[in-house]
C-alpha cells in the first residue's frame, strides 16, 4: 500500500554521537573523507577477547548536555539520546514552548538498552551484595528509558514508543515515527537510534558467537564491508536524533527541511536466530515494501546505503537480496557502508545512516565503502570502493537487517515543495 501523500512526512533537525566526532558535521565530514573512526578498545581490556577494536564515543561531556545530577541517573545508551536530540532540536529551530506538547512525540530504537550498567551491577551484587546495587539500576536499563529521558527532558507528552528489533531498531523507528504523523497521531516526533553497548558481557556474547572482527592491524582498516577479507563487525556505540515532523507543521513555522521520508518497509526473515537467509529474502521484502510504501520504481533509487556489516554472511546475503529486487539494474545502483567507517552501532546504526543518507541528498556526494582492497567475487555490486563520489540525488534507499531475521528499510527523497 502507498502512503498518504496528503500528510507528508519532512526532517527538519538532525543530531549525533558518533565514533567520528559527536556531531552531524563531524560525523558527515568523517564519511566524505574516507575517515575511520575505529580505535583500539578501551572501555573493556582487550585481554581475553579476540576482538581488539571499537567504534568507542570520544570526548563526550554529558555537562554539555544535561545537569550532572541527571546524567549520573541515566545509562550511557541515554545520555547519547539525550545529547543527540538537544543537537536535532536546536537544529531544527522548533520552539517547544510554543507547541502543543500532547502532539509531539518521541519513537527511538535501541537493541540492548543499558548493558554496561547490567555488568557492572551484577559485578556489584557477587562483590559487594544486593544492598549496595544502585536503586537507580533498573530504570538505567530498561530499553524504553531513552524515550523515557528524552521525553522528561523536554516535557513532550505525546505519543512514544521504542522499536527493540535489533539491528534494525532506529530504522524501524523512524518508519514506525513516521507512520504516526501521517496517522494523524502526532504533529512532530524526535526519533532516532541510540546504543551502549560496550562492556564486558557484550564483548563475550558476540565473541563466543563469532560476530566480531579479529583484526590484528591497523584498527582503522578493521571493519572491511564487501572485502574478501572481512572477518566479523567492528563493535561501535552513538546515537543519531531526527526531528520528524508533518509538512503542514513544518511549513506553517517556517522550518527549514531538509529532507522528506517518502516509505519504508519491515519483515521476517523468519529463519534463524542470528543469521541472514542465505537467499536475502528477507532483506528483499523489505526493500520491496518500503519501494511500494514510497510509491517509487526501481529506477527511482539512486543510491543504497548498505546494512554492510562486514561480516561474511551479511555481506554477501545482502548482495543477493539486492540483486533480488532490482535485478541487472543492481549492477548501475551505486551503494555504500557507513559502517565500514564507524563500525556497527547496532540499534543506533539506522538512524546514523539516515543521517548519512540526508547528508548525501543535501551535498551531493556518496561517501565510500573505505578498506575495499580485495572485493569479494560474490559482492560485485558498485559499492563505491574507498572514495567518495559526486551524484545528484533525489531517492535513496537505506537498510537494516537485524538478529532475529527483522529487517526494515528507508526511502527517503529529496525535498520537493
Amino acid at each position: 500500500m502507498t502512503n498518504d501523500n496528503g500528510n507528508r512526512v519532512v526532517i527538519t533537525g538532525m543530531g549525533a554521537i558518533t565514533c567520528l566526532g559527536n556531531s552531524v558535521d563531524e560525523f558527515w565530514t568523517g564519511l566524505k573523507n574516507g575517515r575511520s573512526g575505529i580505535r583500539e578498545i578501551s572501555l573493556v581490556s582487550p585481554d581475553g577477547f579476540p576482538c581488539k577494536v571499537s567504534g568507542e564515543i570520544r570526548n563526550f561531556d554529558t555537562a554539555d548536555y544535561m545537569e550532572r545530577k541527571e546524567s549520573r541517573r541515566m545509562a550511557r545508551f541515554s545520555q547519547f539520546a539525550v545529547a543527540a536530540a538537544h543537537q536535532a532540536v536546536k537544529d531544527s529551530g522548533i520552539d517547544f514552548e510554543r507547541e502543543d506538547l500532547d502532539r509531539v512525540g518521541v519513537l527511538i530504537g535501541s537493541g540492548s538498552g543499558g548493558l554496561p550498567e547490567t555488568d557492572q551491577q551484577a559485578e556489584i551484587r557477587v562483590t559487594r551484595g544486593i544492598s549496595r546495587m544502585s536503586p537507580y539500576y533498573i530504570p538505567m536499563m530498561l530499553v524504553n528509558m531513552a524515550a523515557a529521558n528524552i521525553s522528561h527532558t523536554f516535557n513532550l507528552t505525546g505519543y512514544t514508543n521504542t522499536c527493540v528489533t535489533a539491528c534494525a531498531a532506529s530504522t524501524q523507528a523512524i518508519g514506525e515515527a513516521s507512520e504516526v504523523i501521517r496517522r494523524g497521531s502526532a504533529d512532530v516526533i524526535v526519533a532516532g537510534g541510540t546504543e551502549a553497548g560496550i562492556c564486558e558481557i557484550g564483548m563475550g556474547g558476540f565473541s563466543t558467537m563469532r560476530a566480531l572482527t579479529t583484526w590484528e592491524g591497523d584498527p582503522s582498516k578493521a571493519s572491511r564491508p564487501f572485502d574478501s577479507g572481512r572477518d566479523g563487525f567492528a563493535p561501535a556505540e552513538g546515537s543519531g536524533m531526527l526531528i520528524m515532523e508533518s509538512l503542514k507543521h513544518a511549513t506553517a513555522r517556517g522550518a527549514h527541511i531538509y529532507a522528506e521520508i517518502a516509505g519504508w518497509g519491515v519483515s521476517a526473515d523468519a529463519y534463524h536466530l542470528v543469521q541472514p537467509h542465505p537467499e536475502g529474502a528477507g532483506a528483499a521484502k523489505a526493500m520491496q515494501r518500503a519501494l511500494e510504501n514510497a510509491g517509487v520504481g526501481l529506477d527511482d533509487i539512486d543510491y543504497i546505503n548498505a546494512h554492510g556489516t562486514s561480516t561474511p554472511i551479511n555481506d554477501k546475503s545482502e548482495t543477493i537480496a539486492i540483486k533480488r529486487v532490482f535485478g541487472e539494474r543492481a549492477y548501475d545502483v551505486p551503494i555504500s557502508s557507513t559502517k565500514s567507517m564507524v563500525g556497527h552501532s547496532l540499534g543506533a546504526s539506522g538512524s546514523l545512516e539516515a543521517i548519512a543518507c540526508i547528508s548525501s541528498i543535501i551535498d551531493g556526494i556518496l561517501h565510500p565503502t573505505i578498506n575495499q582492497d580485495e572485493p569479494d567475487p560474490d559482492c560485485d555490486l558498485d559499492y563505491i570502493p574507498n572514495v567518495a563520489r559526486e551524484a545528484d540525488l533525489k531517492i535513496v534507499m537505506s537498510n537494516s537487517f537485524g538478529f532475529g531475521g527483522q529487517n526494515a528499510c528507508l526511502v527517503i527523497k529529496k525535498f520537493a515543495g
